[in-house]
């Protein structure tokens, strides 16, 4: 047994030296040279609503395409209260009608355990090495699911990639089909009004600069060997996009999204874009048909219902409120008039926090 455990670690520590290595290699050394690209083998419909065979069930001769939930985090106040929301309601519709959902893993870039390892199905993934995301911590999600995808035993032949803001409103059926990626189309992602930039990460030679995708990495549901691809790609393109000035003041805090969009592109693999997979109160008002609420802006309404965007409301949710300490139970509810995509999000909250054990602990 000791044996054993002294040859895991052994191989662990190489593989962990081995990528650190290659990152900072790419980091510093030209990316066109290295990273495949196989063109598009067919176009997919730009922006589509939900399947209708959704309402489907499978019969008895239909296998299920089961995907594992992925959420990479820190072990902050601010990224763990999310997380425990985020699995509170993973659990209430992973077995409901229509669902696909399979595992849930909470991938921890902190390099040690939290007291939440009991609660949350976690896999503790190390951070980059001191100074190399430059302050921008989000460039540990690549690295983490690097990580993740060479180590972990993961059962499901998808991956839906998730967010600790994700509150989870409908059971999540795999969206993903004929060997494309399923995600949603962000409005800011612009790959035509960049393209002198991207073309430094996805050169002529590799195809039109609409085959990046107006996507982030999450919510993407995609197949597992194409993720195993992916993902080492997505992390050098992330750590060379950030130590070039131009991209990294023309994209900002969106810079690693962009980065999964051309690494998706650079491996040939499209996305399906659905505008249903979620919804980003209090911009999108209905929750109807959708499957996530996004709670990454801040909600602000006076007491009559209207909002104040940019100016703090008389009644607010916003989730950097509560970076130091979770919200409390029992939030207030938003004033008569407030939409129900905010309204629905808040009861979410209050059920999840009431029934949470040892909630602000």
């Amino acid at each position: 047994m000791g044996c054993g455990n002294l040859f895991f670690t052994i191989l662990v520590t190489f593989s962990v030296a081995l990528i650190t290595y290659n990152i900072i290699i790419s980091a510093s050394a030209p990316l066109k040279q290295d990273l495949p690209g196989p063109s598009r083998s067919s176009i997919v419909d730009p922006v589509i609503k939900m399947p209708q065979e959704r309402s489907r069930r499978y019969g008895s001769g239909d296998k299920r395409r089961l995907f594992h939930t992925a959420v990479t985090a820190s072990d902050s106040v601010y990224n763990t209260w999310q997380c425990r929301v985020m699995y509170y309601w993973f659990k209430k519709f992973k077995d409901g009608p229509n669902s696909d959902m399979g595992g849930f893993t909470r991938i921890l870039h902190s390099g040690k355990p939290d007291k939440y390892m009991d609660e949350i199905p976690t896999f503790i993934a190390q951070p980059l090495p001191a100074g190399m995301d430059q302050g921008y911590i989000v460039l540990n999600r690549p690295w983490a699911f690097v990580q993740w995808l060479q180590q972990a035993d993961i059962k499901e032949d998808y991956i839906l990639m998730a967010e600790p803001d994700h509150v989870i409103v409908k059971p999540i059926p795999n969206l993903s089909k004929d060997g494309h990626g399923a995600a949603f189309p962000f409005f800011y992602i612009e790959p035509k009004k960049y393209e002198s930039v991207l073309r430094k990460f996805y050169p002529e030679e590799e195809g039109a600069i609409t085959n990046i995708d107006p996507i982030g990495n999450s919510p993407v549901i995609v197949g597992k060997d194409s993720l195993q691809k992916i993902a080492p790609t997505w992390m050098n393109v992330s750590l060379a996009m950030k130590k070039d000035p131009e991209t990294d003041k023309a994209f900002g805090w969106v810079l690693e999204m962009y980065a999964y969009a051309v690494a998706s592109a650079l491996h040939g693999v499209s996305n399906i874009l659905y505008k249903d997979f979620m919804i980003q109160p209090p911009w999108d008002t209905e929750v109807g048909a959708k499957l996530i609420i996004h709670f990454t802006y801040g909600c602000d309404y006076d007491m009559k219902g209207r909002l104040t965007y940019g100016t703090i409301g008389e009644w607010r949710f916003d989730k950097r409120s509560y970076d130091k300490v979770p919200p409390p139970r029992n939030l207030p509810l938003p004033p008569s008039g407030v939409p129900e995509s905010v309204v629905t999000l808040v009861k979410m909250v209050n059920e999840a926090t009431s029934n949470i054990p040892n909630w602000g602990s």
